[in-house]
């Protein structure tokens, strides 16, 4: 393998570019005309531009893309994530093109992308599922027996999706047929397929995943877990690892039914398998990512391991170089997603000039991004610009140097997600690691955020009130101060 388009954009498009490079490997970048300056552009050893800003008009034209990598003499394509890194279709096409997909075969991704063939495939595994159907709703009628079973409240999900897309819950029999005619509609409306199942809804539970990588000669390992659960509208915010709840024991249990699932779809290459874990521990089966996650960076920092090579060794029909017994936890990494939205404003997407853009620096701190000062958000793609991540020894040494990187990250011209992140990591149920995926609807409070140069201490007694109240209402202990008894004054970042 001597030369790898990058069929993706932005942070991620760089990313496996530098590992590239690192392995002696040419890269080539396709780009649409609204990327034309971006980082990864300049830093590819071809270009080729593709078409108009949309994603439909250039980074989601397969055909067009395979036939610029057989252009440039490229032997593989690396898909990122997003766009067409799940497109069994694509992935096919690539291998009939006599071109390496850096990534699982299409049988894989085809199985895996329909949450139904999932569930059924890791059902013979005997990996423990949420209750709910096996099939496709057919009828309202068969929702209703469903339920008599699982009871309220439920989930109806998407067969052909995620990003929260096509999903509702349901609290009781009255919703039940609008919320049914919902789902489908939106289902449609995303994937084309408006295939809708439903699952038991899990009240309070924590959204963990466990990063797997399968060569081709039958050898799996599991890199240990992901913690998910600080989201908004069921799409991550901040993720860390290894989880701050789970015993070895039970990860040593999701490590092993994360392997039955690649096993279950013959995966090779890096892919994740995402459960939903309740307040005594139980996890289930939620469904199979077949490809590299946004939030793998906090996984390299705690094994040493860099997943872009490995997906490229994989690719070039390489066995793993070491073992499960091998693996170890070194340390703690956090990871915060800075993305061009207003948290102050239902999170809203913003989108202007990057006037000032100072990245962090300092041991044990990393910043995977694609963007430069002087630079425009374009409102074509995800709000993402890039993602902070923070190792330390452990898992207090990480949140606080996360936190000094917040402050020294020099963002203006947009709001960003940045001060929402330096909330989430002094409030108390982060820093008990006792929190799950309501987190944000639990305890974040905008007004926080929309005084970014009030007092300390008035923002203190904000956010005194509102524990004060969650306290008083499971008859709690006061909770432990944020950092040291005091809130630090943040400088305003926008």
């Amino acid at each position: 393998m001597q030369k790898i388009l990058v069929a993706n954009r932005g942070e991620i498009a760089l990313r496996v570019m530098r590992s590239a490079r690192e392995m002696g490997i040419q890269t080539v970048a396709v780009y649409s005309e609204a990327d034309r300056t971006m980082p990864f552009v300049q830093y590819a050893d071809e270009a080729v531009c593709i078409g108009p800003p949309p994603s439909g008009q250039s980074y989601l034209l397969g055909d067009k893309i395979i036939a610029v990598a057989r252009q440039t003499g490229a032997d593989a394509i690396h898909p990122g994530y997003g766009f067409l890194s799940e497109n069994a279709r694509f992935a096919r096409a690539v291998a009939e093109a006599g071109l390496i997909f850096i990534g699982p075969d299409a049988n894989a991704i085809e199985m895996m992308g329909s949450k139904l063939a999932a569930k059924q495939a890791a059902q013979k595994f005997g990996v423990p599922m949420v209750p709910g159907t096996e099939s496709p709703l057919r009828s309202l009628e068969e929702a209703q027996e469903v339920v008599k079973k699982t009871g309220f409240p439920i989930l109806i999900k998407a067969s052909a999706g995620g990003g929260g897309k096509g999903m509702r819950v349901v609290n009781n029999e009255a919703e039940l047929p609008e919320q049914i005619r919902l789902a489908k509609s939106e289902a449609m409306s995303a994937f084309g397929d408006d295939a809708v199942f439903i699952e038991k809804y899990v009240a309070a539970p924590r959204h963990i995943e466990i990063q797997v990588l399968g060569d081709q000669h039958g050898n799996y390992v599991y890199l240990f877990e992901r913690e998910c659960s600080i989201q908004r509208r069921h799409q991550k915010l901040v993720e860390e690892a290894p989880s701050s709840c789970l015993t070895p024991a039970i990860r040593a249990a999701m490590g092993k039914c994360a392997l039955d699932v690649a096993r279950a779809c013959r995966y090779h290459g890096a892919g994740t398998v995402e459960f939903l874990v309740d307040e005594a521990l139980n996890f289930y089966f939620l469904e199979m990512n077949t490809r590299l996650q946004v939030e793998h960076p906090v996984t390299e920092m705690i094994t040493g391991l860099d997943l872009v090579k490995e997906q490229i060794r994989i690719a070039r029909g390489e066995k793993l170089s070491f073992t499960q017994d091998s693996l170890h936890i070194n340390g703690h990494a956090i990871e915060l997603r800075i993305c061009a939205e207003d948290p102050a404003n239902n999170f809203l997407p913003d989108t202007g000039t990057l006037t000032t853009y100072i990245r962090p620096q300092g041991y044990g701190v990393r910043v995977d991004d694609g963007y430069e000062q002087g630079m425009e958000i374009p409102v074509y793609y995800d709000s993402m610009i890039s993602k902070l991540i923070a190792w330390g020894a452990n898992r207090e040494e990480a949140r606080l140097r996360l936190l000094r990187a917040i402050e020294e990250y020099q963002v203006k011209g947009i709001h960003t997600t940045l001060a929402f992140g330096s909330w989430v990591l002094q409030h108390p149920a982060f820093i008990e690691g006792k929190f799950d995926t309501h987190f944000i609807g639990k305890h974040f409070v905008p007004s926080l955020l929309l005084q970014p140069d009030a007092t300390a201490a008035r923002a203190a007694a904000i956010l005194a009130a509102q524990l004060w109240q969650e306290n008083r209402e499971v008859q709690g202990p006061a909770p432990a101060p944020a950092v040291n008894g005091q809130w630090k004054k943040r400088k305003t970042l926008r």
